[in-house]
């Protein structure tokens, strides 16, 4: 190796040695999963500047596998992607816990096209790095270049490896918190947020809102008849049904936008964030329908038909305050219920007094 060169290299590992030692600082510094995969981010990207590269965890409910990060050309198309452990070259990193250095992926059988397709970017090299952590694979950092782009090296391999165990150590611990955190938020019955998370964060999305101009929804349902299913098969049933119900409106929302909560007894609210009044209406016709086509409790040797009432309100259409907000919503949902049930209402306009207008039907729970 010639002086230069010899500099070079040298200069390149006072530089990883450097970023390591930084990146150790860091991680430890913070348990916000956020922040600790934004550092993530910044560290890959300088560090080994490529072209491409994806953070892809696993999502915990479903199994699945998604792009948590997605940097570079084509980026943005692949977020709204999954796919399933051992499919593609990643899948086969998260599945087998093992590192990957492809330097033509045109040659390797495991490769997915699809995600290139999505993308409108062409793979060349690709390197891709499992994040493992207390011998459990998290997910997988996968760095792409493409056919203009010198091809990925055993010492990118091993620094992004590097890279991988701090993040790994780093994740897992962020998650651990953020459980701890869950327990004073969740519903212990249905697995979704509870009415007190609802209130304190309606009112934090109503003031973002307000300061972006963004519109913000909530849909409230009540689960019709919901009372016969306790009465006829005990109330351990009746809890059974309950998550079964958080469970499908979980599945029904958006990734990271909406959020599902147990409002109490049989009523559950969805908050849409930036979606106006029209699209509410629309997922709430979702929920609607996804009610009719499910039926419930079959683990149990029964076969449940159910259905649910459903209201709809906006901000800052139907209310000025996060507590309005959600009185404007309940009142369409009975509204609904008063429309005999299986149905849909949407708010009315405030009153002069800038509170909802209540809706003339008696609450008879269920």
């Amino acid at each position: 190796m010639n002086p230069a060169d010899l500099l070079s290299a040298m200069k390149r590992t006072v530089e990883q040695l450097a970023a390591y030692n930084e990146m150790a600082k860091a991680l430890t510094s913070t348990l916000e999963l956020r922040e600790v995969l934004a550092l993530v981010m910044q560290k890959v990207s300088a560090l080994l500047r490529p072209r491409n590269w994806s953070l892809i965890l696993q999502d915990e409910r479903t199994g699945k596998l998604y792009f948590e990060i997605a940097v570079g050309e084509g980026a943005e198309a692949l977020k709204g992607l999954q796919l399933n452990p051992g499919e593609g070259i990643a899948g086969a990193v998260f599945s087998s816990g093992i590192a990957r250095l492809v330097h033509d992926v045109g040659g390797d059988p495991s490769f997915a096209p699809r995600f290139d397709e999505a993308s409108a970017f062409h793979t060349r090299s690709l390197l891709a790095v499992p994040l493992v952590a207390r011998e459990r694979v998290l997910g997988v950092i996968e760095l792409v270049n493409g056919p203009t782009e010198p091809g990925f090296t055993h010492d990118d391999l091993t620094a992004l490896s590097a890279i991988a165990d701090y993040a790994a150590i780093a994740i897992e611990n962020a998650r651990n918190f953020r459980r701890v955190q869950e327990l004073t938020i969740t519903d212990e019955h249905t697995g979704c947020f509870n009415a007190r998370h609802l209130r304190a964060q309606l009112e934090q999305e109503v003031k973002r809102s307000a300061r972006f101009r963004h519109p913000l929804s909530l849909v409230f349902l009540d689960l019709d008849h919901f009372k016969s299913i306790n009465d006829r098969h005990g109330h351990l049933v009746g809890s059974a049904t309950l998550k079964e119900v958080g469970d499908l409106l979980i599945s029904l929302g958006r990734h990271n936008l909406d959020a599902v909560f147990r409002y109490g007894g049989d009523e559950f609210a969805v908050m849409l964030i930036e979606t106006d009044t029209e699209g509410a209406q629309v997922i709430a016709q979702r929920i609607c329908e996804a009610f009719r086509g499910q039926r419930f409790l079959r683990e149990q040797g029964l076969d449940v038909a159910l259905t649910a009432s459903v209201g709809v309100a906006s901000f800052p259409d139907h209310a000025s305050t996060s507590t309005d907000l959600i009185r404007a919503a309940d009142f369409a949902m009975y509204a609904a219920k008063g429309r005999g049930r299986d149905g849909i209402a949407v708010a009315e306009a405030p009153s002069a007094e800038g509170t909802p207008r209540e809706v003339p039907y008696a609450r008879s729970g269920g």
